[in-house]
């Protein structure tokens, strides 16, 4: 291996994590506790499913474990219930089979996308049944469970009650027709189907469908009410909710169900696939014995029964709320429970309340809204969307896939898949600014300075006076990975990765405003020097940063540094003088030798719009090109305009305040800045002789249109009405209120 000169440091290298080994919480340290909801296993996961809570919390899971926190990630399917049983039988499988099946596709998806949980489990395990079992036994204990007998639907022909989506009918509040026994797709609403207009067995319409007593036990969370609010209220202020139908941004809960009082909830289902409800009943569960726990009940303990497969000491996670920290993703689906954001932050917290053991309660909910495709939604049944591993046909590494989806993140609306806008995310953004800056530097070391960084600067932060002429250089480097850090902090994922952008838009301009060049080189060896060793650091900071979103991404970058992965520096406020550790530092000292440099991305060639139409062909579309053009870069917003093909749209595709920030619209702020950077009289001739650090565009190409020479137009531009906050104002701010809008100054 070439010679590797580093800065020794504490805490500078990212800790690897050993084989098999799993994390513990450990005293007087950050302790990080994450889950992302469990995905049904009865179908494919689809893009929407993916952005909306696995792929979100596998970015925070890698950004805090970049931070050297102890970090365990955590997911499985949820197996049980009506949803998979009724899956099963169309598929001429048993529940088991199903499961079993899909799981494999599930992995295989989650795999593709670099998904690292520290594991990824299933429900259906005795250890499940276990843990279930003893949350159910303890609110028994606690007089928190009771019998009431109710009337359901029941199929004379096949002797059965029909739970949930075993019956089907008219909703009674549209008059949609095929409504299931637990939701209407017409209008959304929760149902019970005992309230279905002419109810029907889904197995076979022709037969009789009556109403029947049936006895079920039902969770008490009127008595549990008092302690929920009185929890609902502290984690909101410790765990800086966002503001949601539960709770407001002055902490009053707005909830109608729990202003008006909660009601019993039926937690036993006439299933046989599921947790048997415990025996020990006695008269007071007198008929519920052959009934399973409904797996709303059962599904959010796979958290700690999955965590009880990975280790016996599963209980270090799970029962130490005072030092572990609890963050949960989910997208809209797994939300909203009875059409509110009620059951993550009302019902399960209830359960576990309720049970009486000191659980590790939610600290943070980060929810997302819906991301929709071409134009409509996701739909297995009429191939619209791109489903499981389906990603993969398209030759697009899942580096870029993750980067797209992140910067389309709907963490305040709904958001707009399109494959005009996945081009030109990967041609305009990654390419041409993230990618055109590494290669850039790395080449010309590599070039003409024999791969050896050259000597510069001290190791050490960089701590520049006001007159050099790297100060506003340093300066905004370093508020950037502030805002950066406080953004992940807050869980504002997409914000933070165009932060990532912003930072090496700064790098391109940096390089462009120094001069580098053989002139340079030849004019002023010294200067030239300082500046490379001065962008190899940012370089080697800039791919711990996108590490969270594009691991590939910066395993590559590491390799052509010849660096080892290294941890994400806190930032430094405008303002703050900093600390060791902190901030911009040269970190790869001179005599450090590179590695081969190469492209970290490729471009799509998408002349004439060929590539956009067979994509669109092959994955479905309900809507016209026009329709589909959205802000360059990935991220939608109902301000921005956006180019897709050549042509400009106005896109309307994510509700609330904030609007395209990626691509062409990355901060204004930046903008701003750069303006005070010390330009040359004259723009030196590139005369190294060297080609383009970029692959060969076609000139109809949709990307040929952001060539290097519109990189500071395209990167520097912001589509938002105002821009981020800088690194001192915003710090403070989000610490305070994770409300606070981007565009607040």
């Amino acid at each position: 291996m070439a010679e590797q000169k580093l800065r020794d440091a504490p805490g500078l290298l990212r800790k690897q994590r050993v084989n098999g080994e799993v994390p513990l919480p450990k005293d007087g340290e950050p302790n990080v506790l994450i889950t992302s909801a469990l995905p049904y296993c009865n179908n494919m996961p689809h893009l929407g499913n993916i952005i909306g809570s696995t792929l979100s919390a596998d970015v925070f899971s890698r950004y805090n474990r970049a931070k050297n926190r102890n970090t365990l990630y955590i997911c499985g399917t949820d197996e049980y219930g009506t949803a998979t049983e009724r899956q099963a039988m169309k598929e001429g499988k048993t529940p088991k089979e199903l499961c079993d099946h899909y799981w494999k596709v599930h992995k295989s998806t989650y795999d593709w996308f670099e998904l690292d949980f520290d594991y990824f489990g299933r429900t259906s395990t005795p250890l499940h049944t276990e843990v279930t079992q003893e949350v159910f036994v303890n609110l028994r204990k606690n007089q928190l469970l009771e019998r009431k007998e109710t009337l359901q639907l029941y199929c004379e022909d096949d002797q059965k009650f029909l739970a949930d989506r075993f019956a089907e009918g008219t909703c009674p509040y549209c008059s949609y027709p095929d409504a299931r026994g637990d939701q209407c797709d017409g209008c959304s609403r929760t149902l019970d189907a005992i309230e279905l207009i002419n109810p029907r067995c889904v197995d076979n319409t022709s037969h009789k469908v009556v109403t029947k007593a049936s006895t079920h036990m039902y969770l008490r969370l009127d008595a549990i009410q008092p302690k929920t609010e009185a929890w609902i209220k502290h984690s909101w202020k410790n765990g800086k909710w966002a503001p949601n139908a539960v709770i407001n941004t002055q902490g009053e809960i707005i909830d109608s169900r729990l202003k008006l009082g909660l009601k019993p909830s039926a937690i036993t289902r006439d299933l046989k696939w599921g947790v048997p409800v415990p025996a020990g009943g006695g008269v007071d569960e007198q008929g519920t014995e052959s009934k399973v726990i409904y797996c709303w009940f059962d599904a959010p303990l796979g958290y700690p029964s999955i965590t009880a497969n990975l280790t016996a000491e599963w209980k270090q996670w799970w029962f130490n709320p005072d030092k572990v920290k609890l963050f949960q993703f989910m997208g809209k689906d797994n939300i909203y429970f009875q059409q509110v954001f009620i059951y993550f932050t009302v019902f399960f917290p209830s359960m576990l309340i309720g049970d009486g053991r000191p659980w590790t309660m939610l600290h943070h909910v980060s929810g997302t809204e819906f991301l929709n495709y071409e134009g409509g939604k996701f739909s297995k049944s009429r191939n619209l969307g791109v489903f499981g591993t389906q990603a993969q046909e398209t030759g697009v590494p899942s580096s870029v896939w993750r980067y797209y989806l992140l910067a389309n993140r709907p963490e305040t609306g709904d958001s707009m898949f399109s494959w005009s806008d996945f081009i030109a995310a990967n041609n305009g953004v990654l390419l041409n600014n993230f990618g055109n800056f590494v290669n850039r530097i790395i080449k010309f070391t590599v070039a003409k300075f024999q791969s050896t960084i050259p000597p510069g600067d001290a190791p050490g932060p960089l701590r520049l006076p006001e007159d050099s002429e790297d100060y506003t250089f340093v300066a905004d480097v370093n508020k950037l990975i502030h805002t950066y850090n406080t953004l992940m902090d807050a869980v504002r994922i997409r914000e933070a990765v165009q932060v990532v952008m912003q930072l090496s838009a700064r790098g391109n301009l940096y390089l462009q405003s120094a001069g580098l060049s053989n002139r340079l080189l030849t004019e002023q060896p010294e200067r030239c020097a300082q500046v490379v060793s001065r962008a190899l650091n940012l370089v080697w900071i800039l791919s711990a940063m996108i590490g969270p979103f594009m691991p590939s991404t910066e395993r590559s970058i590491c390799q052509q540094l010849n660096a080892p992965l290294r941890s994400i520096p806190d930032g430094i406020a405008e303002g703050e003088a900093g600390i060791e550790g902190a901030g911009f530092s040269i970190d790869l000292l001179g005599g450090h030798v590179l590695g081969t440099p190469d492209y970290l991305f490729t471009m799509i060639d998408d002349k004439e719009g060929k590539k956009t139409e067979e994509w669109r062909t092959k994955f479905g579309s309900s809507a016209p090109p026009a329709a589909n053009a959205q802000s360059s870069g990935g991220a939608t917003g109902s301000k921005g305009k956006g180019k897709a093909g050549g042509k400009k749209a106005n896109v309307a595709s994510e509700t609330g305040a904030e609007a395209s920030t990626s691509g062409d619209g990355l901060v204004a702020a930046v903008k701003e800045k750069v303006k005070k950077v010390k330009e040359p009289k004259k723009k030196p001739k590139v005369d190294n002789g060297e080609p383009s650090t970029a692959p060969k565009q076609s000139e109809s190409d949709v990307a040929a249109k952001r060539a290097e020479a519109e990189v500071k137009k395209d990167t520097m531009e912001s589509t938002t009405s105002e821009p981020l906050p800088s690194a001192g104002t915003g710090a403070q701010a989000l610490a305070d209120s994770i409300e606070l809008d981007a565009t607040t100054k």
